[in-house]
């Protein structure tokens, strides 16, 4: 186990901790984290004593107070910073996403006070932009005792907002003004490097950092190169050489224990990394171990912080260039590939564990999962990290949304997607989705009784456009974030995430006293729906004894059913 290094860091980390205190007396400063009040007076007056540092109001939170963004090596006005952003390199770090794991607040504190110290290091760095407090809610919610698996420090926000939603599951479905303000600010940027500090909670190691990188499968070849051919290899030996820490995967295990192997995160669209990834931005989560010491886990991120800023100064024309090489591959791509599942292929990695056993616990009389520090090992374990997709789609030239879903235009529009309107009434032939099939969570996630296992069928058909509808060109670069959202299979889509329920409802019914008199006119008019009805009413001696099913039937392949609206989403496509 590694506490912080260095007499010079601990005088640093106590330093900024007594600051944030209106009591100087407070004690067990290692341990401490402030309050939103207090990081937020201590950054104000960061940015008012020193010239390399922006403060912004980027817009509004749940709670009511403005989301900030602090800019290190900006251009000194908001517009020119912004436009440097979108033409330099730039890394953003986003902080209490979850406030109870708060690593990120106080390592970021940490890096702002050495650049204080040091204003030599701004010569050397990109344009570094640091959400310093997300959720703004969850800070406001402190206790002591939320994290009941987490090792300090003595008070710390709450994961949900103040809609009690976690924000790292609101990327895509949006439900917080705070995942707005976040796309504002994303977009705005164009960051090349994005990472979100968290705090680990799982199995019990040898390890205080980990990190969640993307699914390689899912991501362009040029950025998967760079990753994990370079990127990752390259930070593991500079935080080890500068910092002592070993950078390791995230343990998310596979049974149990870690000796039954781990695997490697699906970092879906609902993720902030898993987000950021669609626009080809170099994305990481870090998450420090929950039971290592506070002080310990914040070193540690700070190291992360620090030297994934130097890589990215360092490697900022391959950073540029991997990424337009991304977009390129995009665009060119005639499939979108979607609904990954863990393969079970394996590799096997070193890893630094604990012995394990199962004692029986007195209370329970049951097996309890012990891990014995006092017996640490270093062995190889299985590890799970490929993925294969499930499926694809052909990529359509167009998608075309109803002027109606105002709720989807808002969020294409806040996620920078281009789009133009029908200018008027009109008629296409456009591919169209009819649900055929889908499951519903029995629980609620998230605020969503969301949809999953769904099943489109696609046919082309003539279909009616209004003025005002969205066209969508999927030659732009934020493509693959247009699949992820319109294709209603896909695992994060607008489908899943309950947009669209009005139209799996059926609106219009039957009486069957009244429908009755008229099944002689249609089935004499329809040979073949004659034929089938006759047929299931000879195999189905159920269908066979109601008149309701036999009336149902008919009534549904009739033109009397409400077949261009009952399960069809506003939703189209151009092939």
């Amino acid at each position: 186990m590694k506490f912080c290094k260095g007499l010079r860091f601990i005088i640093l980390f106590i330093s900024l901790l007594l600051s944030f205190a209106s009591n100087a007396q407070r004690m067990d400063a290692l341990n401490q984290t402030p309050t939103y009040k207090e990081l937020m007076d201590t950054l104000q007056s960061f940015s008012h004593d020193h010239e390399w540092l922006e403060l912004y109001a980027m817009g509004p939170s749940d709670y009511g107070l403005p989301i900030h963004l602090c800019v290190v090596n900006g251009a000194g006005d908001s517009l020119q910073t912004f436009a440097k952003a979108q033409t330099e390199t730039t890394v953003l770090f986003n902080n209490a996403i979850h406030p109870g794991e708060p690593d990120g607040i106080n390592a970021t504190i940490i890096w702002l006070n050495e650049l204080k110290e040091n204003p030599t290091l701004l010569k050397s760095l990109p344009l570094v932009a640091i959400i310093p407090a997300y959720n703004i809610g969850g800070m406001h919610n402190r206790s002591s005792t939320s994290r009941a698996n987490q090792n300090g420090p003595l008070e710390y926000g709450f994961r949900g907002n103040a809609q009690n939603l976690d924000l790292n599951r609101d990327f895509i479905k949006m439900d917080s003004q705070n995942a707005f303000t976040f796309s504002t600010i994303f977009h705005a940027l164009d960051p090349d490097v994005f990472v979100d500090n968290h705090v680990s909670n799982g199995a019990n190691y040898q390890y205080t950092l980990t990190y969640i990188a993307p699914v390689r499968e899912r991501i362009p070849p040029a950025l998967r190169s760079l990753m994990y051919n370079h990127l990752i290899p390259e930070l593991s030996t500079t935080i080890k050489k500068n910092h002592g820490y070993d950078l390791f995967p995230y343990v998310d295990l596979k049974g149990r224990t870690p000796s039954e192997g781990i695997i490697s995160f699906n970092d879906l669209p609902r993720y902030s990394m898993g987000y950021t990834s669609l626009f080809n931005t170099i994305s990481f989560t870090v998450e420090t171990h929950m039971l290592k010491p506070f002080d310990s886990r914040v070193d540690a991120t700070y190291a992360f912080m620090k030297e994934i800023i130097n890589w990215s100064y360092k490697n900022s024309k391959r950073i540029e260039k991997s990424r337009e090489e991304a977009y390129q591959f995009d665009l060119n791509q005639k499939s979108f590939y979607y609904n990954y599942r863990l393969s079970n292929k394996k590799d096997s990695i070193l890893f630094k564990g604990y012995a394990h056993s199962f004692p029986i616990n007195k209370y329970t009389n049951q097996p309890r999962l012990l891990y014995d520090e006092e017996d640490p090992y270093e062995h190889y374990i299985p590890w799970y990290k490929y993925y294969d997709y499930k499926d694809s789609l052909q990529v359509p030239k167009y998608y075309i949304v109803g002027g109606q879903e105002g709720d989807v235009t808002r969020r294409l529009e806040v996620n920078n997607i281009k789009y133009r309107r029908v200018l008027k009434d009109t008629v296409m032939t456009l591919g169209t989705y009819f649900i055929k099939d889908y499951k519903v969570f029995n629980t609620p996630y998230e605020g969503h009784f969301r949809l999953f296992d769904s099943r489109a069928l696609q046919s082309l058909k003539m279909v009616p456009l209004k003025r005002g509808d969205l066209i969508i060109s999927t030659r732009q670069k934020g493509c693959r974030f247009i699949h992820s959202v319109l294709h209603p299979e896909c695992e994060d889509s607008y489908f899943s995430w309950n947009f669209f329920d009005s139209y799996l409802q059926q609106k219009e019914y039957f009486s069957s006293y009244v429908f009755v008199e008229k099944i002689d006119e249609i089935l004499l008019n329809d040979q073949t729906l004659m034929d089938e009805f006759n047929e299931k009413k000879r195999l189905d001696e159920g269908f066979r004894n109601s008149e309701r099913e036999q009336l149902n039937f008919i009534y549904e392949r009739s033109n009397y059913f409400e077949k261009n609206t009952y399960k069809v989403l506003p939703v189209f496509y151009e092939p």
